[in-house]
This record gives structure tokens, sequence and C-alpha cells, in this order.
């Protein structure tokens, strides 16, 4: 008797500066797609934060960004789930973002960069990435809220970092922004680029 094979795991990533919609978009598209468990990986930063006693105040911390990254790739390694697919409400990447972002200089920020991108666990996550699905949401002017967790960044420069290391990193995304304002708009979109 032939074993039937199982088609290998679709991961969708949605990224993006503070208050951009990402977990409102992931939300949605959990609910369409019934995606529960582990098929729905919601923000990692949130949880390291609170288990170790960071707050936005830390943000600036690349120890705070290291435990996040590694966060990360932890659960990159348990892609064991019940779905074809995988949803991710941020990914490793934006541990180095905010790394990069919060540098004091140029060279500070390459060697933060140079330093989380080097081990062999994110190198093998980085393959995994540019064969998913990635969304990159631009700012949206009036969804911008303080949250008291977030950190408020300066949107268009943590929008930029985010595109520069994407396309340094060769993973390939797609960007959403203000010309797509509507949630089921957004989702359609999402699902169409990832083939769902």
């Amino acid at each position: 008797m032939e074993r039937r094979q199982r088609n290998p795991t679709k991961s969708v990533y949605v990224i993006g500066p503070s208050s951009t919609g990402k977990t409102t978009l992931c939300n949605a598209l959990a609910k369409k797609l019934n995606l529960t468990g582990t098929a729905y990986v919601t923000e990692v930063a949130r949880h390291v934060m609170k288990s170790k006693g960071y707050t936005r105040d830390d943000v600036g911390s690349l120890n705070m960004q290291e435990d996040i990254l590694n966060a990360h790739l932890d659960l990159e390694e348990t892609r064991e789930n019940s779905s074809n697919i995988r949803l991710w409400d941020r990914s490793a990447i934006d541990a180095i973002v905010y790394a990069i972002l919060t540098s004091p200089n140029d060279e500070e920020a390459r060697r933060r960069q140079e330093y989380l991108t080097r081990s062999a666990k994110f190198q093998h996550v980085l393959r995994h990435y540019r064969q998913s699905t990635f969304i990159l949401l631009r700012p949206v002017e009036e969804w911008l809220v303080d949250d008291g967790v977030r950190s408020m960044d300066n949107q268009t420069e943590c929008f930029l970092v985010f595109r520069k290391l994407l396309s340094e990193l060769g993973i390939t995304y797609r960007e959403v922004g203000p010309e797509m304002k509507e949630l089921a708009e957004r989702v359609v979109f999402t699902m169409g680029l990832a083939r769902l």
C-alpha cells in the first residue's frame, strides 16, 4: 500500500512597522482559513518581552532583539502542524530590523546585522524564508496608535529598513499600504499571492 505524501507546509509572514495592521490581517486570515494551534503563530516579541521583563524602553537593546530572533528561530524548527499552511504574525527579520533601526550609527547597524544573521540556525531558516510568502505592510498614518508596549518608531524609516534588509537577504516580498485599506481586500490579496 502506497503512503500518501503530505504537501509541504506553505508559510505566510506578515511583517512591517508598528501599527500597520499586521495582527488585524493575520487574525482575519486565520479565521478565513480556520487556522488554529501551531498553524497560526502570533506575535512572538510580546511573549519574549513579558517572560524576560523587557519593556519598549529596551527596544534598542541588542540582547532583547537577539532573544526575540532566537524565539522565532526555535519556533521555525517546530513546523509540524495539522495544516498545510502556517501563518506568522511577524518573523525573525523583525528583530534584525529593530536592531538596525536603533543603532547609534551605520557602522554599529552593520555590525548588529552581521551578528544576528551569521548563525547556522538563521541561515537555515533563511533558506525557508526565500521560498515563503512575505507581505510587507506600509504605514497608514491614521492607524498609528500608542498601546504602551510597541515602540512608536519612525514608521517610514522602519519600513525602509525592512525593504532594504529583505532585498539584501534575497527574500521576495510584496507590499501593501494605504492603497488597500479594506481588510477584506487585504485578505483576498494575501490568499491569492500565497495561492491559498
